[in-house]
């Protein structure tokens, strides 16, 4: 079977890395993914994928990356399900980051500057 993904795009809001009861570090993010055709008025709309990073990947997206830096992701699509307090299933998909990679971000100016070289 495959499941991979691959996906390209901005940060919603800064990155909150935290750590598990046995110190892995993981970080949820919202990746705002650019649809590639138009709207019927005219305008992109974009996806906005929940993705969960791990370990020393977390910890560099935590430390270099902040709301509106254009990064790519490597993946696989995991779904999962909870109860909640209500009693109702909530069912969840996500991409579990395998790969990051940081391309861009947005300065002041509001145009884009490319990341240095950072190793993962």
């Amino acid at each position: 079977m495959i499941n991979q993904v691959t996906l390209v795009g901005r940060l919603t809001k800064d990155p909150e890395l935290r750590y598990t009861p046995d110190g892995k570090a993981v970080s949820n993010i919202t990746l705002a993914v650019n649809r590639n055709f138009r709207n019927t008025v005219g305008n992109y709309e974009a996806d906005f994928v929940q993705c969960i990073i791990w370990k020393k990947s977390a910890e560099n997206t935590a430390q270099y990356c902040k709301k509106g830096a254009i990064i790519g992701i490597t993946g696989r699509i995991q779904t999962r399900r909870y109860e909640n307090q209500e009693g109702k299933y909530v069912y969840v998909t996500e991409v579990v980051a395998e790969r990051v990679q940081f391309i861009g971000t947005k300065q002041h100016d509001g145009k884009s500057k490319d990341f240095e070289h950072i190793g993962l």
